[in-house]
């Protein structure tokens, strides 16, 4: 047994530690992403569709948001069982069609990438494996150039695709990709600044049996993430939910035993958080704030994350999160590198 394998959350703790690297990595490259971005911009598509799964799912729920405020174009998330299970095959003329997935080896995403394909979209698969069948099946693709993840909960590949989304997007819309250069960088501060504070979180919330993640806009990614994160390393029941949509009855549900995980970063999004805490420190709920505007909201906990421009801040905002999860799995007892009943592709159709 080799010692990463005998030591809980080695895996895990490396390639956490790894994304600055990643994101250099993927900056570095973005000229081809810049390439895919041209001929995508040259069919002027006139509808986006997002097929995605677990982790990727919530990136490409970032992408919705990039795709609508930056390109001003509508864009939905598909269903995939909608072509799997029930055989739908929608006139997809003119439509661009992104598939996320780290690994390009789901089943029920190779099925709607090829179906789309037939159907008329412009199909292009985001992946961290360039000879996946996703990339195959694909007219375009994009490789986030994450390098091997072994961890079964996505860490790397969940921030580099996120990265390698906001590329593409600020591509085709012609940028240059410039507000994201600094990422790496800030990628390593937030790491390092964020330690002591991540690590006071996991002492309170060790024994929490439930948590509620919130955020708005680009951050609402975030927080499904974090849910998603919280469930599987820990075993927490958590439930992530819209700011808004949190004000719209399940903040009667929250109380002194709940805790939330509030994502807040120098934006829109973080503005208009600041009244959803403001309605849950009224119910007496535990919050712990993530992001760079942390300090400008009621929490118990404030967790800061340094500033950028508001549709990167996700990508920075989830590497505290991730810290928190594997802290948290640890404390608990956990090896969150080997969740229990998981494995790293999952194939569903």
């Amino acid at each position: 047994m080799t010692e990463a394998a005998a030591t809980p959350g080695r895996n895990m703790t490396d390639e956490i530690a790894q994304q600055p690297a990643v994101f250099a990595e993927l900056l570095a490259g973005r000229g081809a992403i810049a390439e895919v971005a041209e001929r995508i911009a040259a069919r002027r598509p006139r509808f986006a569709l997002l097929a995605a799964r677990g982790s990727s799912d919530h990136a490409a729920l970032y992408a919705k948001y990039l795709i609508e405020v930056l390109l001003e174009l509508p864009v939905g998330l598909t269903s995939p069982s909608t072509t799997t299970l029930y055989g739908a095959r929608p006139d997809l003329t003119d439509v661009l069609l992104i598939s996320v997935s780290q690994s390009g080896g789901s089943p029920d995403l190779l099925e709607v990438t090829e179906s789309g394909r037939q159907r008329g979209a412009l199909t292009v698969a985001v992946t961290n494996t360039a000879d996946s069948p996703l990339n195959s099946a694909a007219e375009l693709s994009v490789d986030i150039r994450a390098g091997r993840e072994r961890a079964v909960a996505a860490t790397k590949t969940y921030s580099a695709t996120l990265l390698a989304l906001y590329l593409l997007v600020d591509a085709v819309r012609g940028g240059t990709g410039a507000h994201a250069e600094p990422i790496p960088d800030l990628a390593t501060t937030a790491l390092d600044t964020g330690r002591e504070a991540v690590a006071e979180a996991v002492r309170s919330y060790r024994f929490a049996e439930r948590m509620v993640t919130t955020g708005r806009g680009y951050s609402l990614a975030t927080a499904s993430e974090a849910a998603l994160k919280l469930a599987e390393t820990s075993y927490l029941s958590a439930r992530a939910y819209s700011g808004a949509d949190l004000l719209h009855g399940p903040v009667a549900a929250l109380d002194a035993d709940t805790a939330v995980l509030a994502l807040s970063s120098n934006g829109r999004g973080g503005d208009a958080m600041r009244e959803v805490l403001d309605a849950v420190h009224e119910r007496g709920a535990d919050i712990c704030a993530i992001g760079s505007a942390a300090s400008n909201v009621r929490a118990s906990h404030r967790i800061p994350v340094p500033a950028c421009a508001e549709e990167l801040a996700p990508v920075l905002e989830v590497l505290p999160v991730q810290q928190l999860a594997l802290g948290l799995a640890l404390a608990r007892g956990f090896d969150p590198d080997n969740p229990r009943g998981l494995k790293k592709v999952t194939r569903t159709r």
